[in-house]
Formats: structure tokens, C-alpha cells, sequence
């Protein structure tokens, strides 16, 4: 099936069936599979016998909430593509002909109300509180949208069926946007106007919405910053912290500056780095899927692997890049080996890792732990390594350190040549 449009609806009797025969008319001009979906929280006004007689699929929501509602009209639906929409007629059906057009520039196309050419026709109050939580939103949650509250949307109905979404209320807005950002999904913007109701009342109280929001706002914040974000290494290059964004772009210096961009290149547990994303031409190797899906809108050459088992012939590379991974594996020279397999005869190991040797890391990874609220990869540092027992490993695995930096008398960087 093309398409499922899911409405939550309550109390919506004398605008549903007028609603349900102009999405008829508008989804016939480009499908003839699909479904209308009806999730009705229990209206005693005939909601659910008016849009049954217009052809619409009615279910009876089991759990109270918007959220609820969504969440069972997402597990109820057949369609490929998704769209979700109001039922009191403010997001014209029309628009949904320029979502439909819109669905392979991005997993989620949002129609909002807050780009170039979208509007919205509501008292002065209700859009300023609008405005000023999707900008409040938006900005301390780092998610590039204008409209994050709009729930006039498209989903890719593999995307959004792989969420795990948890909230019950008009936050669930908000959710999924964070996760579908931390989950390495697209998101994009088509402009609409959003027009008043044509009947009965609006069931939203805005101080009550306000404060539903700003009371989820610190569980989205913990998940956006947490290092389960996917982007989590691409934002922390433009991070507001003053010492993280600085630490990133002088990694990021040496380790480019240690690169002859004409070789083969992979870079091995690769994240969503800004230097993987400056180096469109190498490989991105990562076992997260997620992360690989994230990088796709920069680099052509994704591989999901395991550096214990990587899938690439012998002699496969010039210069392999290794950075801030050696420390989250078990100390193993199988590793180290298993790079050595790939890489060419006089190819460089470039590799970043924590010096555990000094006390300046010791002590920067115990400040930036407080900092983060325990957001960091400190947790999963499971082998830690000062220089001689770098040089150690990596002899042993045949390598021979040439070059070496660090960042901060803390993190180390080595450049390391493959014995011939």
C-alpha cells in the first residue's frame, strides 16, 4: 500500500466526514492505495459513525493522549509513506499532494507553518507561545527545523515504525524529531498555511501544552546529548562547550594534516566525525548503522563492519584511520593485526587515543564527565593506553610509530607506518 494518513481525533463530528472526502479527492490525484485512519478517543458526537460512512478506517484509542493516538495509528498502518494530520480541517488536505511529492528528499517532510511562504491564522497569544517554544526547542535541542510542533507531517513508514517512541501528550512532536535525528534520519520543511478550525472548540489549553512541553524538555535534552545521538560526534565540532569544540577541531587539524588525500583512505569506527565528512572520497567503516545512514548526505562509500573482522581484501589501503575506537575494544593484537591485513606495504595507522598516562586527561575527563551529566564516552572506555604501551601494541602488531602529537598534554595522536 502507497500511503496511511492517521488523524487522532476527539469530538470531531462536524468536521470529519468533510474532511475525509476531500483527502478522497486530493490522494486520488496521485494514489489509489491507501487508507484513512481514524484513531478517535472515545467522541460521543458521531466522530467515529461519520467518518466510518465517509470511508475511513475508525479505531477506538486504547490509551489516552496524542501520543497514544499517533503510536496506535503508526502500529494500525499499511502504508509505505505515513502522513499525519488534525481533524478539525486547519491543515488543508491539498497539502498533502505536496508532502507525497516530497517524500524522497527526506525520512520526515514537516509542513510547516514557520519557513519562506508558511503561515498560520491564530490569535496573537497562541502563536507567539508557538513560536517561542519551537525557537526555545530548536535551539538547546541543536535540531535544524523552524516548525518542531507542527504534526501536519510525512513519515517513512520503515523510519518511524523503527522509534521507539514513549510519549503520551503533544510532546511526542518533539520526540520524534530528537530521535529521528539521533537515529540518523532526514528531515526536511514544505511551506503551508494553517488556517482556524471550521467547527467546535480546540482541545488544546495552552498552559497546560506549555507546560507538558518544557516538562519533557529534559529527558529530549538528555537524549540529544547523550552519545546515543548519532550525530553526537558531527555536533560536537560545533559545540557550544568552549574546550569540547576546541579538542574536536584540533584532532581534527592533526589528524588531516597527517593525510596525503590522494591515498586510499578508511577511516575504522569512523562515528559521524567532521573528519569523515571532510574526506568524501574515503571509506566510513562503522558497525552503527544509524551513524552510516547519518552520513550518507556527505559520503558515498559507507561499510558496516567489525574491525575484528573487517571486509576487505589484503592490500586493500594506504592509510587507515583509527581514532578514539582503540580504547572502546578489549586489548587485543588481533585488532591491530587485522589492520595490518588491510593495509598496503608502507601504509600509515593514524590512531587518537586518550593518554592515561597523564594526569591533564585524567583530569579533563573527570571535569568534562560532571559537564556532560554523564553524556560522554567516558563509561565505555574499556582499554586505556599511555604512549609506551601504544608503542607496544603496535610493534607488536607490526607497526613503527614515525609521527606523534597530542592535544592538550591529554589525548594522544600517532601516525604509525606499516613494516615492509
Amino acid at each position: 500500500m502507497d500511503l496511511s494518513v492517521v488523524i487522532p481525533t476527539y469530538k470531531e463530528g462536524k468536521n470529519i466526514s468533510k474532511l475525509v472526502f476531500k483527502l478522497h479527492d486530493a490522494i486520488r490525484d496521485f494514489s489509489n492505495d491507501y487508507e484513512i485512519i481514524i484513531v478517535d478517543g472515545g467522541s460521543e458526537d458521531g466522530t467515529a459513525e461519520n467518518a466510518q460512512s465517509a470511508g475511513a478506517k475508525v479505531f477506538v484509542q486504547r490509551n489516552p493522549g496524542y501520543g497514544n493516538a499517533l503510536k496506535e495509528g503508526f502500529g494500525a498502518a499499511r502504508g509505505d509513506y505515513i502522513i499525519t494530520m488534525d481533524g478539525d480541517l486547519s491543515h488543508d488536505p491539498v497539502v498533502i499532494r505536496d508532502l507525497w511529492k516530497s517524500r524522497n528528499k527526506s525520512d520526515i517532510v514537516i509542513a510547516s507553518r514557520y519557513i519562506k511562504n508558511g503561515s498560520a491564522d491564530m490569535p496573537y497569544f497562541r502563536k507567539f507561545l508557538s513560536l517561542a517554544l519551537n525557537k526555545f526547542f530548536t535551539y538547546f535541542l541543536s535540531i535544524p527545523v523552524k516548525d518542531i510542533s507542527s504534526g501536519f507531517r510525512l513519515y517513512k513508514a520503515s523510519s518511524i515504525k523503527s522509534m521507539n517512541i514513549t510519549g503520551q501528550n503533544f510532546d511526542v512532536l518533539q520526540e520524534i524529531l530528537v530521535r529521528a535525528y539521533s537515529d540518523g534520519y532526514s528531515v526536511s520543511e514544505i511551506p503551508f498555511r494553517y488556517r482556524p478550525r471550521e467547527h467546535g472548540q480546540s482541545k488544546l489549553r495552552l498552559i497546560k501544552f506549555g507546560m507538558s512541553y518544557l516538562k519533557s524538555f529534559l529527558r529530549l535534552w538528555l537524549l540529544r546529548n547523550s552519545v546515543e545521538s548519532v550525530d553526537y560526534d558531527s555536533r560536537a565540532y560545533y559545540s557550544r562547550i568552549p574546550l569540547q569544540r576546541f579538542w574536536q577541531r584540533k584532532r581534527h587539524g592533526i589528524i588531516t594534516g597527517m593525510l596525503d588525500k590522494n591515498d586510499d583512505i578508511i577511516d575504522i569506527g569512523c562515528g559521524t566525525s567532521k573528519i569523515i565528512q571532510d574526506l568524501p572520497d574515503a571509506v566510513a567503516c562503522d558497525i552503527s548503522m544509524g551513524r552510516l545512514r547519518y552520513l550518507q548526505q556527505n559520503n558515498k562509500l559507507l561499510v558496516c563492519g567489525d574491525v575484528r573482522a573487517l571486509p576487505f581484501k589484503d592490500n586493500t589501503f594506504d592509510t587507515v584511520i583509527f581514532s578514539n575506537v582503540i580504547e572502546h575494544v578489549p586489548r587485543c593484537g588481533s585488532i591491530l593485526s587485522e589492520i595490518n591485513r588491510i593495509l598496503r606495504a608502507g601504509g600509515t595507522l593514524i590512531v587518537a587515543t586518550p593518554d592515561y598516562g597523564k594526569i591533564t586527561w585524567r583530569v579533563v575527563e573527570h571535569v568534562y564527565d560532571i559537564v556532560k551529566l554523564r553524556g560522554g564516552y567516558k563509561q565505555e572506555h574499556i582499554s586505556q593506553y599511555d604512549l609506551p604501551s601504544l608503542n607496544k601494541i603496535l610493534k607488536e602488531s607490526g607497526f613503527q610509530i614515525i609521527e606523534r602529537e597530542y592535544i592538550c598534554n591529554s589525548e594522544l595522536v600517532v601516525k604509525a607506518m606499516k613494516n615492509v
